[in-house]
């Protein structure tokens, strides 16, 4: 019995979504349809400071206006934190996550102090690993005190998780799947979790591809090298394997991505300007 492909469409309510928001989305579900799959959508609404109630309604209406359907109930992040403490535990038995009170500004004033400080894929300065040999205590007991992040420590995950770490990826002219070497310790001890938001992006979606059984992980190319981390984080979990695939992303005249906090236009903005939902399926090429 061949296996039934599982896709997902993840925002987050901290703004209303965009036209890059429905390219991803659109993408997302005909890929599903194409091949009798299934298409979940997914609140990734973690951040409790920027998730409002508005914005999530105003996703279920945009999605729903472009003609999407997708199974219920909807997983939202807020309501499962257990899930996200359980990784992080297994990962804290390994010894592999230390605390760390280091501020951003310090890490970035210890860079601008070493010419050439190596950067992560997203442009910010390695961690230099000044918390990484103090004593360490359980991962618990340090989220439990204001100010303290938790951090993987990158050299000892990627020596157990073994060199040969890649994933397979949908190639752009849809000439099937390919082997990519991943390369996690581009990313140094990254944050996997703050009192005030008990798990990053990276530990927390990880965690629900698995438990809601994705498949395929189709998302813009902004988030490639990010895969690398996350297949890291797979194998320390003994964790599925999905499959990938890239999009482009939708840009604005300037060639810049769309993007919430940079303002761009918005669904709900060209819905309510007359704008129907077949002329912004064709605006991104469905």
């Amino acid at each position: 019995m061949s296996e039934r492909r599982v896709f997902r469409f993840a925002p987050s309510p901290n703004g209303y979504l965009h036209l890059g928001h429905a390219y991803s989305a659109l993408l997302n579900f005909e890929l599903a349809r194409a091949c009798g799959g299934r298409f979940l959508l997914r609140i990734e609404d973690i951040d409790r400071g920027r998730a409002r109630p508005e914005f999530e309604a105003a996703i279920y209406e945009d999605l729903a206006w472009l003609g999407l359907d997708w199974e219920k109930p909807v997983r939202h992040q807020s309501a499962h934190f257990e899930d996200y403490a359980t990784a992080l535990e297994r990962l804290d038995d390994m010894g592999l996550l230390y605390g760390c009170d280091c501020k951003r500004s310090d890490i970035s004033k210890f860079a601008a102090s070493h010419p050439r400080w190596p950067r992560d894929p997203d442009g910010a300065p390695l961690y230099p690993g000044t918390c990484r040999t103090k004593p360490r205590r359980r991962a618990r007991e340090i989220l439990a005190q204001g100010g303290v992040a938790l951090r993987l420590d990158m050299a000892k995950a990627a020596a157990l998780a073994g060199e040969e770490l890649s994933w397979r990826e949908h190639g752009a002219a849809g000439e099937g799947f390919s082997l990519v070497p991943a390369h996690p310790t581009q990313w140094g001890d990254v944050v996997l979790a703050r009192k005030d938001t008990p798990a990053s992006y990276h530990i927390a979606v990880v965690a629900d591809d698995a438990l809601q059984g994705v498949t395929d992980v189709v998302r813009g190319r902004d988030l490639f090298h990010a895969t690398s981390l996350h297949r890291l984080l797979q194998r320390l979990l003994n964790l599925p394997e999905p499959r990938y695939r890239r999009h482009e992303l939708v840009l604005d005249a300037g060639g810049e991505k769309l993007a919430k906090s940079r303002g761009s236009a918005t669904l709900r903005g060209l819905r309510e300007a007359g704008v129907s939902a077949a002329e912004v399926r064709r605006m991104v090429g469905f």
